[in-house]
């Protein structure tokens, strides 16, 4: 494990870079510094860290509230970024720290944290101070996957997230190829992986993509987007049927993409 000793209030960049490097990514806290450290607020916010991971090309993602959760990770090799209360709830003092072992006999974590390469706490003076920190904790991976204990939604969230820093379709379309692979039918994958598809050119992939997103769900995006998908292949009437269902659903539930439906509808109008 690298260890980077935090130098005034760069906690988050250290402990960012810590878990960045062990992962296979370059990265320095003084970079990365520059990029999450809000000098008003004299830290970094837990925004500006997941994003500052996904800058990198890491793919971050929240873990559950539970001691367990974090244990299990370290025990696959994974380390885990935690954020601390060491001062008082209404005095905090907002620390990142990374649980990097743990000692079942002890009772104790080690963590990378401040200047302090090897720091053992107890379990129980450790969840005081998380549960003052919100039980906020992530983990970093590779674009393929995904800490042993993230839950469905947190996996999603997290890949849209890296969509949004990575534009590359690869590394985008591997992300939710692992969300999916947990999770065949999650929405927000299946139509994210259609879009990795149709941004690396291949509209057939992203057609079946959107068409399970769609016949799954009912869901007025899926449909649209599958509508988009068929036309560029040339099938003017399946891409009609399509938003004419994108239309339907727009109309009765998803107001938001009525507009999107009716331009595409009038697309695929015979020439």
């Amino acid at each position: 494990m690298p260890f980077f000793a935090q130098t005034p209030y760069h906690c988050g960049p250290a402990a960012l870079a810590t878990v960045l490097v062990h992962a296979g990514f370059a990265a320095a806290p003084d970079a990365l510094g520059e990029q999450v450290f809000l000098p008003a607020r004299e830290g970094s916010l837990q925004v500006e860290m997941l994003a500052g991971a996904r800058r990198a090309g890491a793919l971050a993602v929240r873990l559950p509230g539970e001691l367990g959760a974090l244990l299990q990770e370290v025990a696959a090799g994974r380390p885990v970024v935690v954020l601390q209360n060491l001062g008082l709830s209404f005095a905090p003092r907002w620390h990142y720290a990374v649980l990097v072992g743990y000692e079942l006999d002890a009772q104790r974590l080690l963590l990378r944290s401040g200047t302090t390469r090897r720091e053992a706490l107890g379990f129980t003076p450790f969840e005081h101070t998380w549960a003052r920190g919100g039980y906020w904790a992530f983990a970093v991976s590779r674009p393929g996957q995904l800490p042993t204990t993230t839950r469905e939604a947190d996996a999603a969230e997290a890949a849209l997230g890296f969509e949004r820093a990575n534009p590359a379709p690869a590394a985008r379309a591997a992300v939710y190829d692992s969300v999916l692979a947990r999770w065949p039918h999650n929405l927000v994958a299946r139509i994210g992986q259609g879009n990795a598809r149709a941004a690396s050119g291949d509209w057939p992939g992203a057609a079946i993509s959107f068409r399970q997103a769609a016949e799954r769900h009912d869901s007025a995006a899926a449909w649209h987007n599958l509508g988009l998908a068929l036309l560029q292949t040339g099938q003017r009437e399946a891409a009609r049927s399509a938003a004419r269902r994108a239309l339907a659903r727009a109309e009765a539930a998803e107001p938001a993409w009525r507009e999107a439906a009716q331009k595409l509808f009038a697309q695929t109008a015979a020439p």
